[in-house]
Formats: structure tokens, C-alpha cells, sequence
């Protein structure tokens, strides 16, 4: 039983967990969108969230906090450069996680973890207006086909 264990372990000593979660956040950063297990993904999110909530304020202190995270020069600089001014008035919720499907050897819960305001397809389809279309549109079109047929018999004569 799992009596008041909070932390899912994800069958690895410590080091290695949190050597694994730094270079997924690592990852996530840099390409803003990774493919990976769901159980993975839920827990890197309570990982990485902090880390961009303490990169919206760019002081030393906040840098050297999320770099002891991610150990990664390049990820932190992106994080603190590109990202903490997009998020910037969000007041949370910066991951999104997709399910993809079933991975083919093991059958493993495969999602998609990314940030939500680096997703263009999604930011475009928001804006995008609904289709009107109702029944009588598709019966005037089938109205509008006969007489357009009649048209042209009569022309072919």
C-alpha cells in the first residue's frame, strides 16, 4: 500500500529521479515540446512549474535557484530569455499534457508535454471563428445543383 507517500518514485533511487527530471525540464525547455510516459509527465510538471514561476522575476539569486534545478546553462538562459516574459502574466499552469496513445512494445500511456503559450497550432485554431452550417445550407446547395444541371442541357442542344 501506498500510505502517505506523496512523491512517485518512477522505479529510481533519487539520483537518478532527479537527475532524470532536470534533464526532461532540460529538454522541454529547449525544444518546448517532448513526447514521453504519462507518469513521467506528471511528474516532471510539478517539477518544472516552479522553476518558471521563480524565472518570471530575472534577479541572481532566482537564476542560480533554477540553474541548481536544471544544471543546464543553455535551459536556464532560454528559460529566463525567451519563456519567463511569455508566461509572464499567467498566473500558472504553464504545462500542457496531451495523450498521444499507446506506446508499441509495452503499451505504456504515451503523452505529450508542452508549454501552452509556445503552441501556435492551438494559439491559431483559439482565434479561429466557428462554421456556420445548418441543414438548409446543404439542402440549397443540392436546390442550387438541379437548376445549374437544367442550364445545361439546354445549352448542349
Amino acid at each position: 500500500m501506498r500510505h502517505n507517500r506523496a512523491v512517485n518514485h518512477l522505479g529510481r533511487q533519487s539520483g537518478h529521479r532527479k537527475a532524470m527530471l532536470a534533464n526532461m525540464a532540460s529538454s522541454l525547455i529547449l525544444k518546448k515540446r517532448i513526447t514521453t510516459t504519462e507518469a513521467k509527465a506528471k511528474a516532471l510538471k510539478p517539477y518544472l512549474e516552479p522553476l518558471v514561476t521563480k524565472s518570471k522575476e530575472d534577479t541572481t539569486h532566482s537564476r542560480r535557484i533554477v540553474f541548481s534545478y536544471l544544471k543546464d546553462k543553455e535551459a536556464t538562459a532560454e528559460l529566463f530569455r525567451t519563456i519567463a516574459p511569455k508566461v509572464a502574466d499567467r498566473p500558472g499552469g504553464y504545462l500542457r499534457i496531451l495523450h498521444t496513445g499507446f506506446r508499441q512494445g509495452d503499451a505504456s500511456e504515451m503523452v505529450l508535454v508542452e508549454f501552452v503559450d509556445f503552441n501556435e497550432a492551438a494559439l491559431a485554431s483559439g482565434k479561429k471563428e466557428a462554421k456556420k452550417t445548418t441543414r438548409r445550407s446543404r439542402a440549397k446547395k443540392a436546390e442550387e445543383a438541379a437548376p445549374a444541371a437544367e442550364a445545361e442541357v439546354p445549352a448542349a442542344e
